[in-house]
């Protein structure tokens, strides 16, 4: 498959996002996304979750936004993910190294990236097994 060839899998399927799963949306405006997520899911948040959440969206602009990611670590479940959501392109104000480095920071790894949209990308950051809480 070339770079250019864009998925046909559902941007859902893409992100794991199942039927019955909690998910917390924050510091990301996009409407269509949450209608998405709430045809395929019932419990959305767009806010800081109160319980734990499986899987936490995360909106990133800039390099300070990445300590976030620490603070969503606390609301994911042992096996939950934390998508960090950023603008795509050599001119964007968030490179791939410093989400890793974020990510290793905050005590998570990354172990996929997606196309969230023509202008977005994702990566999603989970706990090594041998770091998950009981």
């Amino acid at each position: 498959m070339s770079p250019e060839a864009v998925s046909s899998r559902p941007l859902l399927d893409k992100l794991g996002v199942k039927p019955g799963l909690r998910v917390a949306v924050v510091g990301l405006d996009e409407p269509s996304f949450l209608k998405l997520l709430r045809e395929r899911t019932s419990d959305v948040v767009t806010r800081r979750p109160r319980g734990r959440c499986d899987i936490v969206f995360l909106g990133a602009t800039e390099k300070r936004d990445l300590v976030r990611i620490k603070e969503a670590k606390s609301w994911i479940e042992p096996n939950g993910a934390v998508w960090v959501v950023r603008q795509k392109g050599a001119r964007a104000a968030i490179k791939d190294t410093d989400l890793i480095e974020a990510g290793l920071a905050a005590g998570l790894v990354d172990n996929k990236i997606a196309s969230f949209s023509s202008t977005q990308g994702a990566m999603r950051f989970v706990f090594r097994l041998r770091d998950r809480p009981k």
